[in-house]
């Protein structure tokens, strides 16, 4: 049993109030970061004990894990899947390593002008209809989350999309499993 000493946990108010709203914490959040990388039992088994579960991903980020019981996805988080999944799949058409791309390259508002154009029938099912409106609906809330942050001329994407990206590349390796099973009958 994790022995917790309160006084040590000096980030404790701004830490959960953030992680309870959704927000991932990350290595930009320099101060709750560290707090949280140098404290981590104390606050996994003081939030354990409040009844939430921190995560603490290998790539830089924290977060409470949410109840994975509802099949459907939110539409805030079929947003963010369906933003990340088109800027994928436009930097590889554009020969670009997808993943690079989409940490390295500040996503403007032409660029989401382009990607909802080049995406509508997608985008008109989320009801985003223009590049301004992913910019005040997905990435102002992409913000909000811990997600993205706000650079000069538009946004950059923050580690926690991993989060994001591993969901869909699971659901595209069961869409290739069913292939495969579909294939061998």
């Amino acid at each position: 049993m994790t022995t917790i000493n309160l006084s040590e946990l000096t980030e404790l108010q701004a830490i959960y109030k953030k992680l309870a709203g959704g927000y991932h914490i990350s290595e930009q959040d320099t101060t709750l970061w560290q707090q949280l990388d140098q404290q981590f039992d104390s606050y996994e088994a003081l939030f354990f004990g409040l009844g939430q579960e921190i995560k603490r991903d290998s790539r830089g980020f924290f977060y409470f894990a949410a109840d994975e019981s509802t099949p459907n996805m939110g539409k805030t988080s079929r947003s963010f899947a369906l933003t990340l999944f088109v800027l994928i799949e436009h930097f590889a058409n554009q020969g670009k390593d997808p993943l690079r791309a989409l940490f390295d390259e500040t996503i403007d508002l032409e660029l989401m002008q382009t990607i909802v154009q080049l995406n509508k029938h997608l985008f008109d099912q989320l009801e985003l209809f223009s590049g301004s409106e992913l910019r005040k609906d997905v990435y102002g809330r992409m913000v909000r989350f811990g997600l993205a942050r706000e650079v000069e001329n538009g946004y950059q994407h923050l580690a926690p999309v991993y989060r994001y990206i591993d969901a869909l590349m699971e659901v595209n390796d069961n869409q290739y499993e069913d292939v495969e099973e579909e294939e061998s009958l």
